[in-house]
Formats: C-alpha cells, sequence, structure tokens
C-alpha cells in the first residue's frame, strides 16, 4: 500500500524513516535524518566538512545534509568559533 505523500512528508521532516513504493508496490529505499551541530574556529565551510567528516565514521550511506542553522560565538567582538546544525540524511540498510 503506498504512502500517502502528506504522510510521507511529514515522516520524513520529524526524522522518522521515509518510503518511495515502486510501480508494483515493493519499497525502494528507506532513510532516515539524523541532527548532528559541527563547529570550526576557522569558518562555516570548515565546520560542515567537520561534522560530515564525523557523520561518515558512524553513518553508512550518507545521500545529502541540509543546514538548518548557523550559530556563531563571539569574543571580544570578533567571531571565535562557528557553529552549524545540520540533519545528515542516509539510507537505511537491510
Amino acid at each position: 500500500m503506498p504512502c500517502h505523500s502528506l504522510e510521507r512528508y511529514n515522516r520524513f521532516r520529524r526524522g522518522l524513516p521515509r518510503c518511495h513504493i515502486g510501480e508494483e508496490g515493493e519499497v525502494m529505499a528507506v532513510a532516515r535524518v539524523s541532527q548532528i551541530v559541527a563547529s570550526s574556529s576557522k569558518g562555516v565551510e570548515e565546520a560542515i566538512q567537520e561534522g560530515l567528516k564525523r557523520a561518515n565514521k558512524t553513518l553508512r550511506g550518507i545521500t545529502g545534509l541540509e543546514l538548518t542553522k548557523l550559530n556563531c560565538k563571539v569574543e571580544n567582538g570578533k567571531v571565535v568559533e562557528y557553529r552549524v546544525h545540520m540533519n545528515v540524511t542516509f539510507v537505511l540498510e537491510d
């Protein structure tokens, strides 16, 4: 039985597995979203790369990431740390 589009979207937004139904009703993929926060004193790009590098150590099948928030730590009027909040999407294995 196919997933309803709105239900599939809502499950995805809540970080729950989502399903794709093929023409003959078989499940084609199931993905999960994990939220992580990474930081770097060098810049936003470095913080993203650091987060992805760390996620790759424990998650297999990463297919994408979404930046949901950016924060900076400020000391004495200068940015000293960049923090990125990310949703990492990965396909679940059988």
